[in-house]
């Protein structure tokens, strides 16, 4: 991993993706949808500051768990005049994440358990399929073919 001098405080593209792990192209992406920033030099360039590796790591690390970007940026957004998250900060948002994540699981949980059953079947029943009409949710709200 190419090491960047302490007296570096501004790193390019490149620097950032060869110490991030992230694709160029991903950097792009981020500064986009308002995960990282960074200033253009009189040539255009892109010039990322030092804490630019802790916003693409907690981004990564957040993506790695299941996390829409949508919620990371607003996370992100939350944290005093734009400043890199710390461990306290990943404490307190991981919690409130915690439900989400454990819904999505048991929907999983879910779907895995009963798509054997369908592909056996394979009838798509919306009366009785479990994947197309849990619960009978279409039974209790409509009538007729809706799907």
């Amino acid at each position: 991993m190419p090491q960047i001098p302490e007296k570096v405080h501004e790193l390019t593209v490149g620097q950032l993706s060869a110490r991030s792990g992230a694709a160029v192209s991903a950097l792009h992406f981020y500064e986009t949808k308002g995960l990282i920033s960074s200033r253009r030099t009189t040539g255009n360039q892109r010039r990322y500051s030092r804490d630019a590796l802790r916003r693409v790591a907690f981004v990564r690390a957040a993506q790695r768990v299941g996390i829409p970007l949508a919620a990371i940026r607003e996370a992100l957004a939350q944290l005093p005049e734009e400043r890199t998250p710390n461990r306290e900060d990943w404490a307190r948002l991981s919690e409130t994440w915690r439900t989400e994540l454990d819904r999505r699981i048991t929907q999983l949980a879910r779907l895995r358990d009963h798509l054997t059953d369908c592909i056996g079947c394979g009838c798509l029943s919306l009366k009785n399929c479990a994947l197309s009409n849990p619960d009978d949710v279409f039974g209790e709200q409509l009538t007729g073919s809706r799907l």
